[in-house]
């Protein structure tokens, strides 16, 4: 998928606004690292900058990325702008399945954590774990793709602390399962995020953070 978005981007990016186009660049350079990877966990971590980079959002100024202020309106705006439904499709027919699983997996669930932590009761989590998966079963029968999407992220979030800020080892047996389904489904949806922005290209998606300077 990188190779043809690549040549597509070579082509177009001219026309392209410079802040979109420098976007696209560093997130096509990230997702060429990931699929030239074999392991799940430098994979996970790749695709994860390369959507980072096409989202182009500074995460450090905010407390959490679960937030729905912070993501909800960026995954809106590409559902919205997915003509052809790709997300869609690739939400209630190649990976539904998948997505059930990461739905319910409690150990990429960040209130399981803050249990373990001490800062929630054993009730409290599974309360909120209890309003996460009505949420998301809402979602999935009704078929709003934006909130499946957003309620998936924030899971997918946890993963991406887990593994960036040194809570997992590498290559460990005890996080096989969700690493290679996550990882998988970012294989999927982070090149059909890239390639939206690309269709959407008349569109604002605001300056890239950390501007290319040359001197």
């Amino acid at each position: 998928m990188y190779q043809y978005l690549k040549e597509r981007h070579r082509l177009e990016r001219d026309s392209y606004p410079q802040a979109l186009s420098l976007r696209v660049h560093r997130a096509l350079s990230w997702l060429n690292k990931a699929e030239q990877c074999e392991d799940y966990d430098s994979q996970f971590i790749f695709l994860w900058i390369a959507f980072n980079a096409a989202y182009a959002q500074d995460f450090d100024s905010t407390k959490d990325f679960c937030e729905r202020g912070l993501y909800q309106e960026f995954l809106a705006k590409i559902v919205n702008l997915d003509a052809l439904k790709k997300l869609s499709e690739i939400v209630w027919s190649q990976y539904s399945t998948s997505i059930r699983l990461i739905l319910n997996n409690e150990y990429i669930f960040q209130a399981f954590w803050k249990f373990q932590a001490g800062q929630l009761t054993q009730e409290q989590w599974k309360r909120d774990q209890s309003k996460a998966k009505t949420a998301a079963n809402s979602a999935l029968a009704s078929g709003d793709t934006t909130t499946v999407l957003s309620i998936l992220f924030s899971r997918l979030y946890t993963l991406r602390n887990q593994l960036l800020h040194g809570g997992a080892t590498y290559n460990s047996k005890t996080n096989r399962k969700q690493l290679r389904d996550c990882t998988s489904l970012l294989t999927t949806i982070v090149p059909v995020v890239v390639e939206i922005m690309m269709d959407g290209a008349d569109q604002i998606w605001g300056d890239a953070i950390y501007p290319l300077i040359e001197t």
